[in-house]
This record gives structure tokens, sequence and C-alpha cells, in this order.
């Protein structure tokens, strides 16, 4: 261990922040700041992992720094989540002028949700058969091994009936879901803020002014947390700086290489479903470069970080304050976009798995109706798929589980994990966005001036 390295590795790291500072004092927008932070931690990244080759010690000492800062900044964001979610949808509830609009638009964000991962696992079981990927062809070492068994060991919990899946969705204490206790969690919490705020709104005419006061109350919090938002966001650029360049530093190139082709595949399916998404913006008459360009910082958090549920406050924001979305869609769409219908981790690569590992137990992944079947799987079992790290693995487990194939051979890939797992998460948001953005144009509650505008332009779009 050489304690020298890992002040120097620290003091780049506030070299690099500083670096961003400066770029904020000379009014450097947002988004540019925080492309320059993915910039610099790679660079700073690879630079780390060739100066402390030799150093493994010394090298994770450093990193548990960079971490800090990192997963500090994430748990910052999980911190205001739940509260995010909760006066939000209150508050969009009460601003409905009918409860109907609620069903429709719950309706409409959970069908987009499903549709779209099914239409992810198509290209994900057709990436897999373009490039050939065969379980059989990868080697089994130490760590695979075990991996494949910690996987058996969970096939049971994960291989629950659909019918219970929904069951999990219901808050029978509300409080303890506030706590992130199950992996259903944001999701009950959503529905107890939904029977909250409709509740609120029939209370209006027997007791206006309980209803008055309640009013006062959810704006107040809106408000302080809204805030508290805004705080905590200005500090994307330096989380993605030291997330970005942890992750590159700490990276196995060897691993990659080995398993280079299933890394391949997976960003070809990953790619290919993310000008999908630009198609549906299309379809529904948004330009889809504004919606790159606005929503580019978000992504680009969701791939680095690995989570959708901490870049949830930043999914809502954006759409609500960059592409004109109504605060009860942009809340709806974002946080059941965290638990259902993953494109990345329950969509593409489930159904990859499951066709790479179709062959070692003799079934044909070009048999028609066994892929009808695999797609139809894969996007009913993307309820419940929680936005943190390890949704993939655990949508993988239920698709195999259901599709009768091998669990353990997922433990194959567990060594290229982290890289695929960041191209996947951005896809989970992307997603999310496009079932907001279409929701929105469908009940007609997005201002496509708000959509439209430039950044320079928002706050005086906004405001008139």
């Amino acid at each position: 261990m050489n304690p020298y390295l890992t002040v120097v590795g620290i003091l780049a790291l506030l070299f690099c922040a500083v670096l961003i500072v400066m770029l904020q004092q000379r009014k450097v927008s947002f988004p540019l700041r925080t492309v320059a932070g993915l910039g610099m931690g790679v660079a700073l990244g690879t630079i780390l992992k060739f100066a402390f080759a030799g150093n493994g010690k010394s090298l994770g000492d450093t990193m548990s720094w960079y971490w800090l800062v990192g997963n500090g900044y994430v748990g910052f964001l999980k911190m205001i989540t739940i509260p995010l979610i909760m006066v939000s949808i209150i508050s969009a509830i009460l601003k409905l002028k009918d409860t109907k609009n609620l069903g429709r638009m719950s309706t409409s964000v959970l069908f987009v949700l499903v549709l779209t991962a099914g239409i992810a696992a198509t290209v994900g079981a057709g990436s897999a058969l373009v490039y050939g990927l065969n379980a059989n062809q990868i080697q089994k070492g130490n760590a695979e091994v075990v991996r494949g068994a910690s996987l058996e060991t969970k096939a049971d919990t994960a291989n629950t009936p659909f019918a219970s899946k929904l069951l999990e969705f219901v808050p029978t204490n509300p409080f303890r879901d506030m706590t992130g206790a199950r992996t259903t969690s944001t999701l009950a919490v959503v529905i107890f803020s939904a029977f909250v705020g409709v509740a609120a709104m029939g209370i209006r005419k027997k007791y206006p002014k309980e209803a008055e006061t309640f009013q006062k109350i959810v704006d107040a919090a809106y408000a302080i947390t809204m805030r508290l938002v805004g705080m905590i966001l200005k500090m994307t650029p330096y989380g993605i700086l030291a997330i970005m360049a942890a992750t590159v530093a700490e990276t196995d190139y060897l691993a990659i290489l080995n398993l280079g082709k299933f890394v391949i595949a997976s960003y070809t399916a990953l790619i290919a479903m993310f000008i999908i998404h630009l198609i549906i913006f299309t379809l529904f008459r948004m330009n889809p470069f504004t919606y790159v360009k606005k929503a580019w910082p978000v992504l680009t958090f969701a791939f680095t970080s690995r989570t959708s549920m901490g870049t949830l406050p930043l999914t809502v924001e954006c759409q609500n304050k960059k592409l004109g979305i109504s605060e009860a869609i942009a809340n709806f769409a974002a946080t059941f976009g965290t638990t259902i219908g993953q494109n990345g981790c329950a969509g593409i690569y489930p159904a990859m798995v499951a066709v790479m590992i179709a062959p070692t137990v003799g079934i044909d992944p070009m048999n028609p109706l066994w892929l009808a079947s695999l797609i139809a799987t894969t996007a009913l079992s993307s309820f419940g798929v929680a936005g943190v790290g390890g949704g993939a693995t655990f949508a993988a487990i239920i698709v195999l589980s259901t599709m009768n194939l091998p669990i353990a051979l997922a433990g194959l890939l567990i060594s290229i994990e982290p890289l695929i797992d960041m191209g996947r998460t951005a896809l989970n948001v992307s997603d999310a966005f496009v079932a907001g953005a279409v929701t929105g144009r469908i009940m007609k509650e997005i201002d496509m001036k708000v959509y439209n505008a430039k950044d320079v332009e928002l706050d005086q779009v906004q405001a008139g």
C-alpha cells in the first residue's frame, strides 16, 4: 500500500471538482457542466487505472473516497425520493378537475411501459440471435460458479405468481414502505399518495375549510421539497465525476475482452431501443433531438449511477420543468418507470440471457412460438422489478425460471455486469420519459411551448 498514491488520487479529484466550479463561475450551462464531469471522470479513471497498476490496495483505498462523493450524492437523491413522490402526487391530484383523469392517466402510463418492455424484449432477443450468443461458449471461473449458486437460491422468492406480485403493490403498511423496506415500496407509496389525494378531493364540498387547510399544507411541503431537490441537483456534475472515475478505474478490462461479444450485443440492442424511443417521440409530433438535448443530463446521471430510483428526482424535474409535462403525469410516469416495464433491465437483458441459455438445454431459440412466449413472459414479468442495483438480475431470474431454463448460467456474466448495467439504466429512465411524453400528448397535458423552448427561454415561457 502506498499512501502517497492515495493522496495524489484525492487531490486529482479535488482538482477536477475545482474545474467544474470554474465552469459554473463562467456561466457554462448545467448540461455542459454535467457532460464535462462525465468526460473528466472517464479521463481521470483511465489515468488512475494505469497509475495504480500493481497497487490494488492503494487503488481500493483511493476509490473509497471517490465512492464517498459519488454514493453520497446518490444517497441524497434517495433521501428526497419518497418525500418528492408523496407531495408531488398529492399536489398533482388536488389540481385535477376530475378523478376520471387519474384513471386514464395511470392506464396510459402503464400501457406504454409494458408495451415498450415487450418491444425491448423483442430487440434483445433479436440482438442475441444476430450475434449468435450461446452460454456454452463462456468459460466458468470461481466467481461465476459462486454467482450461479447464489442465483439459484434466489429463484424461489423471485418465481411468484403474477397475482401475488400485484398484491405486493398494496401499501398494507405505508409507513414501512416510506423506509423503502420492500422492492415494491416506491409503487406502494405512489398508491397510498394517490388515495390521500383522492380523499382530499372528496372532502372539498363537505369540509371546505379542512380541505383548504390541507391544500395549504401540501403546497408548503411541495415548495420546500422542490427547493431541496434543486439544492441536491446542483451537485450532479460532481457526483457524476466521482462515480465515473471510480467505475472506470475499477473496471476489469480483461473480463470485458473475454465477454466482448455479449457487451457488443447488449449495447447494440440498447442503442436500437433508444432509437425506437426517438421514433415514438417523432410519431407523437415531438422533436426527438429536443428531448435528447434536455434529458441528456438526466440520462448521463442514470448511466453513471446505475440506479433508476436514485435518478427519480431528476426525471420528474426534467419532465415537468424542461419538457412541459404536467406534474401528475410526470410523477406517475417517472415513478412507475422505476418498477414497471424497465426496457433495459427488465426487457432487453432477460430476453438476451434466455436466448443465450436456451441452446444449453436443447431449445431452439429461433422457434417462433418459443420466442413469442419469451417476449410475453418478459413484458409481464417487468412488473415490480426495482430500479436499483441488481434489478436486472432479479428480472432475469423471474424470466428464466418461468421459461424453465437453468438459472445458474446467468451468473456467467457477473464480471461485465457493471458495464452493461450503465446502459440498461439509462434506457430504463428514457422509457419513463417516453411514457410521460406519450401520455401527456394523449391527454393534452403537455405544454409544447415549454417542450420546444431553449433552456434560456424556459423561465420566460413558464412565467407566461
